[in-house]
């Protein structure tokens, strides 16, 4: 088959990023329809068929962007409903890798790559990484766990196709990371931002300043993060902290990512079209609304996904960047509609806990919410670790201390909480995703 413009792959020397915005709606429309086609006539199991005829839509009715308020939403349980291959749309003689989510409970979430979908993602990462100011010249460890998980060679390939040096230590063993880092002339590294703390912390120990070394950037993602993490790991580290994001779902990291202006991540939306809705009525919110995000893969063979329900919160920035580019940006995602706890009728996220305690001096980023339920109520436990020189037996200074972590945890969501103290290093550091929530209620 004959491939025409809307068939290639771009990279950064094609200044997709900056394109005109007529050419970028045309391109999107384009591919929108190839999506929907082929995921109408190709779904191994239907379900897109179904629900389109549920909805008396075909897609010869998609007509223009808009239209795409017309399609079905997709959800995470469709994944797991139709395992491992009933969402695909690519023959399985052309599936050239698999990847599949950790999974709570139950199956895991497979998803499959074509190779024409592992160079679209490879492209997106070039672009996310150039975004941050990366290029061939650098030299960058990729922390994230690799294996089924997306995150490792995710940001490999892409580092790779970059031209940078990449080095592929993925999780664990943090001491040799760090010699690595040290011995290597790392200049960026790639990991959860939960991770680089502990790396921070474990170069402490061994009487290592980040700040003496090349290292320079860092790109985070993998787990909401707030603007006060990125100020503790830049005025600790030295380092400029970058927010990237992705789902496995979709391609894995780098649908979104921030530039050197850090306000905001843009969405490779030449492949991967956002919306935002209200997660209640599901119907679609202006730029600059707050709701969640949905996304439409563009490009995607082996399996297209439409309007993806994300349950992340966010929303669309509608002013241009200062950086020039065309595509949009999202704000940082601090939250999910899924990981929201309801405490006493109260809508809390830890994001928000973390805000309230990384504005105090003398708290360390590392802290667990503790959910009780005593005589019908739900009872709220922040455990924080403080520094050791905090951490002594001066009592009036140590309740003093809970008090103003309690005033700002309440000034914050409006809830009452209960703040104990844990010494140094005494909460679990994780590798990967960092464990905030310990609920206790239903047991």
């Amino acid at each position: 088959m004959k491939k025409d413009d809307n068939d290639r792959i771009f990279n950064p020397a094609s200044a997709t990023d900056y394109v005109p915005l007529p050419q970028l709606r045309g391109l999107q429309l384009e591919r929108l329809k190839r999506t929907v086609m082929n995921a109408y006539h190709n779904q191994r199991q239907g379900l897109f068929k179904q629900r389109m005829a549920a909805a008396d839509v075909k897609p010869d009715d998609i007509r223009c962007l808009e239209d795409i308020r017309r399609l079905p939403f997709s959800v995470k349980a469709d994944l797991r409903e139709t395992y491992p291959y009933g969402m695909f749309t690519a023959p399985q003689k052309d599936v050239v890798r698999l990847h599949a989510s950790s999974g709570t409970t139950g199956k895991p979430i497979v998803v499959g790559y074509t190779k024409k979908d592992i160079t679209v993602w490879s492209d997106a990462m070039i672009r996310a990484m150039s975004a941050a100011g990366l290029s061939s010249k650098d030299v960058i460890q990729v922390s994230y766990g690799y294996g089924l998980f997306t995150g490792g060679l995710g940001a490999h390939y892409g580092a790779e196709t970059l031209g940078a040096t990449v080095v592929p230590t993925s999780g664990g063993n943090t001491e040799r990371q760090i010699m690595v880092m040290q011995d290597f002339g790392v200049t960026a590294i790639c990991c959860t931002p939960s991770y680089f703390l502990h790396i921070a912390e474990k170069a402490s120990e061994m009487g290592i300043d980040l700040r003496t070394l090349k290292l320079r950037a860092g790109v985070f993602g993998a787990e909401p993060w707030s603007e006060a993490m990125r100020h503790r790991i830049q005025g600790e580290t030295g380092i400029k902290a970058y927010d990237i994001y992705g789902l496995s779902e979709i391609i894995g990291p780098g649908v979104a990512m921030e530039c050197q202006e850090q306000s905001g991540l843009h969405v490779f939306e030449d492949y991967f079209y956002p919306e935002v809705i209200d997660p209640e009525t599901m119907q679609p919110l202006p730029d600059g609304k707050e709701g969640e995000l949905v996304l439409t893969t563009l490009a995607k063979e082996a399996i297209p996904m439409i309007r993806y329900r994300t349950r992340d919160i966010t929303a669309i920035m509608p002013e241009q960047c200062a950086c020039g580019r065309t595509i949009r940006r999202i704000r940082r995602i601090g939250r999910r509609s899924d990981d929201m706890m309801i405490i006493r009728g109260v809508n809390v996220y830890p994001s928000q806990i973390e805000a309230a305690i990384l504005k105090i001096k003398g708290l360390m980023p590392h802290y667990e919410i503790v959910l009780t339920r005593e005589g019908g109520l739900d009872n709220m436990e922040i455990r924080v670790e403080v520094t050791p020189e905090l951490f002594d037996d001066r009592i009036r200074g140590v309740e003093s201390l809970q008090k103003q972590i309690a005033y700002a945890v309440f000034s914050t969501v409006g809830i009452h909480a209960k703040v104990t103290f844990a010494e140094s290093k005494s909460i679990a550091r994780s590798e990967g995703k960092a464990k905030r929530i310990i609920d206790k209620r239903g047991i």
